[in-house]
């Protein structure tokens, strides 16, 4: 880390120099996530001075690091010509093009268009066309490809002139004269292998590919499972269209992950930057959905006013049971959630009836521990046996909505994050109350 410090120190005196060479020498040695951090911390004026002392193809690779936050590049973008940005994103992968691109307003996205390399021009629009978090839009078209009947000395040949521009280099996709993708060769295959070799020897014809429109979960979930580098996107014929790297798997198991906690949580936790004043334009809309089903409640106790009032012991207990209930329905709302994301449609429901079992077992072993704590502390067990039944109940029935609840909101394609921690909560208070009295009345002679 000193040997970093004393670097960058080395670099930002060049730059404030002037120093071209110096600089040159020493910020490209710098791996291209040090020289995005290093980038980033620099003025506008001194990026001024990069944009003069680096070529497209060095931005564009440096630019690469910043893809998965396209705001930021657009950002820099604009502080350069319009030429030489449209030079820099055409140096970049395409699948990091096309992310910035489909960011941008129409008229510096045509802009861009117009003045990157003709040649590249189709293919940054047909990427672009592909729906958003779909395999498509995840895809980049820079992979390496051989025909089946080349031989491993071919296959090395072209990886050697493909490697500076293809995103990874470690697998080869077989296809066929009709650009079918018909197999796979790593690299460690061609080299164990004799150079005479021909490739339909040694190519693996099971190749697991992705469809281009499947959704972007899906795909991350198969390259989790097989711990793939990358996986081949292909149409429902076939036709390979290109790959999706680990990398930008990443990319989306952070967005989800991010998607599933701003749920959970009923806010967005991925914009940091947002303000007081529309933070609680975005927020108050949920605060006041649940000020609503809080009401509910309110006026659920309420209409118990009469027990309440007969056995006024009831309403210590109440936050102790909505509390409990409301805690066990938000872990079952957890795992549901990551067992929608990971499992089949069998294993999911088997999930119900898991925790619905779990509910029962936990529930049992507060139940009893509650009526000895409330049956002793208070010298009356049946009042025990009542906060304890329904604390039992209560916690079944949360349990249940909680693993329940999401995937029904799954199943009709909404988002089951959207079934969040706050929302659980607040209707496990209405449910725990509406147990908790139901059980106290059949009791009532007893706790007066």
């Amino acid at each position: 880390m000193d040997e970093l410090n004393i670097e960058n120190k080395i670099i930002v005196t060049a730059l404030s120099n002037q120093k071209r060479a110096v600089f040159r020498d020493h910020f490209l040695e710098l791996h291209f996530y040090d020289q995005m951090q290093l980038f980033a911390s620099f003025t506008q004026q001194q990026r001024q001075r990069i944009y003069r002392f680096l070529s497209p193809k060095e931005l564009g690779d440096m630019f690469d690091e910043f893809a998965e936050d396209e705001t930021m590049v657009i950002s820099y973008l604009k502080e350069m010509t319009p030429q030489l940005a449209a030079n820099v994103l055409s140096e970049m992968f395409t699948d990091n093009t096309v992310d910035i691109l489909g960011q941008m307003e129409k008229s510096d996205l045509a802009t861009y268009l117009n003045l990157m390399p003709k040649d590249e021009i189709p293919e940054v629009r047909k990427l672009l066309n592909y729906d958003d978090k779909t395999a498509g839009a995840l895809m980049t078209t820079e992979y390496v490809s051989i025909d089946q009947n080349k031989t491993v000395s071919t296959a090395m040949q072209i990886i050697r002139h493909q490697a500076s521009d293809a995103e990874i280099i470690y697998y080869l996709y077989v296809l066929d004269d009709a650009q079918n993708l018909i197999g796979v060769v790593t690299l460690r295959d061609l080299m164990i292998s004799d150079k005479r070799t021909e490739i339909k020897t040694i190519m693996n014809p099971y190749v697991y590919s992705v469809q281009v429109d499947d959704d972007q979960e899906d795909v991350a979930q198969k390259v989790r499972e097989y711990d793939f580098l990358a996986v081949p996107v292909v149409n429902q014929a076939g036709h390979m269209l290109g790959i999706i790297t680990v990398d930008d798997i990443i990319d989306v198991i952070d967005e989800e992950s991010a998607e599933d906690y701003s749920g959970l949580a009923g806010v967005n936790v991925d914009d940091t930057k947002e303000s007081p004043w529309s933070a609680a334009l975005h927020r108050l809309p949920w605060l006041v959905t649940l000020l609503v089903l809080g009401m509910s409640t309110a006026s659920l106790i309420n209409h118990f006013d009469g027990l309440v009032s007969q056995a006024s012991i009831l309403a210590v207990f109440i936050s102790l049971i909505t509390g409990t209930a409301g805690n066990a329905g938000t872990q079952s709302l957890a795992i549901a959630i990551r067992k929608i994301s990971v499992e089949n449609d069998r294993k999911i429901w088997r999930l119900i009836s898991n925790e619905v079992l779990t509910g029962v077992l936990i529930g049992i072993v507060t139940a009893v521990v509650i009526t000895i704590i409330v049956g002793v502390w208070k010298h009356n067990f049946i009042l025990g046996g009542v906060i304890g039944i329904s604390m039992m109940v209560a916690i079944v029935v949360a349990n249940l909505a909680g693993s329940l609840i999401p995937i029904l909101m799954d199943k009709i394609g909404v988002d089951p994050a959207v079934a969040s921690g706050p929302f659980i909560s607040t209707l496990s208070d209405l449910t725990s109350v509406m147990i908790y009295f139901s059980i106290a009345q059949l009791f009532l002679k007893y706790l007066i």
